[in-house]
C-alpha cells in the first residue's frame, strides 16, 4: 500500500517556522489487525491546521516515518481475532477517532499519558494519509448515513477540539443549561462546532465576527447575540 509522510531535508530536522518539509510517498505492507483491531480501507481523509504546523516543524513530536493526517473515513475489511462479532463489522463504513486514550469521559482523556492524536508524530504510530490502517474497534464509530465520506472525514478532530474547549476545559457547570459563553471569530470549523454543542446543551451563546453576513446567518443556529 502507499502512505504519505513528511521528509527531512538533508537528513536533518529543520528549524521551527523556517522549514517546510516536502512530502514523501512510501510503499508499506498492508497491516494485519491484531487483538481487537479492525483493518480499514480508507476512502477519505481530511487536513487540519496541525498538518501544516507539522510541515513547518511547529508541532511537538514531528516524525518522518508516521503517515500524516488524523481524520479519516473508511470501510472495514477485516477484524482481529479478539473482536466480538467480527462479521458485523465487515463492510461497515466508519469514522475514525482521530486519536487514542480518550473514550467517553467528559473530564478528559482516561489514559495516564493523555490523548495522542494520529498523524505525523512519534506519539501515535497511526495516520490516515495511507490506503489502509488498523485501529482498535473502540476507536471507530459508524459513519452517519446522510454524510458523504469527505463530509464525515472533516468532522472528528474539529469536533473534538471544540468539545475539549467547551466542556473539558470550561467544565460541565460552565457549559450546561443556564450558562453563557462568548465565541469569538465565529465562522471557522471549531467555532461553528462549539456553537452547535453549546446550543444543544442549552447554553446562552454570544458570538463575534467582522462579517454581518455570518452573524445574520448564524441567528438560525441559536446564537443569542453578537
Amino acid at each position: 500500500m502507499q502512505a504519505i509522510t513528511i521528509d527531512s531535508i538533508d537528513g536533518k530536522p529543520g528549524k521551527p517556522g523556517q522549514v517546510y518539509y516536502p512530502l514523501s510517498i512510501k510503499k508499506l505492507p498492508i497491516p494485519r489487525p491484531q487483538g481487537t483491531e479492525l483493518l480499514i480501507k480508507l476512502t477519505a481523509a481530511a487536513l487540519n491546521h496541525r498538518d501544516l504546523f507539522l510541515r513547518q516543524h511547529l508541532y511537538p513530536g514531528v516524525s518522518f516515518d508516521v503517515p500524516l493526517l488524523a481524520d479519516g473515513v473508511g470501510i472495514v475489511i477485516s477484524a482481529g481475532p479478539e473482536v466480538k462479532e467480527p462479521q458485523s463489522w465487515i463492510q461497515r463504513r466508519v469514522v475514525l477517532n482521530p486519536g487514542t486514550g480518550w473514550l467517553d469521559s467528559e473530564e478528559g482523556p482516561e489514559a495516564p499519558t493523555g490523548y495522542a492524536i494520529m498523524g505525523g508524530t512519534k506519539f501515535n504510530s497511526k495516520g490516515t494519509l495511507q490506503e489502509y490502517v488498523t485501529i482498535d474497534v473502540g476507536e471507530v464509530e459508524e459513519a452517519p448515513a446522510h454524510l458523504t465520506d469527505v463530509e464525515a472525514a472533516a468532522l472528528p478532530l474539529t469536533g473534538l477540539t471544540a468539545w475539549r474547549a467547551l466542556v473539558t476545559k470550561a467544565g460541565a457547570k460552565n457549559s450546561s443549561k443556564g450558562a453563557a459563553i462568548l465565541i469569538t471569530g465565529i465562522g471557522g470549523g471549531v467555532a461553528l462546532m462549539a456553537l452547535r454543542f453549546a446550543v444543544a446543551r442549552g447554553v446562552h451563546v454570544v458570538v463575534t465576527s467582522s462579517s454581518e453576513e455570518k452573524l445574520s446567518w448564524l441567528l438560525g443556529w441559536g446564537r443569542r447575540g453578537a
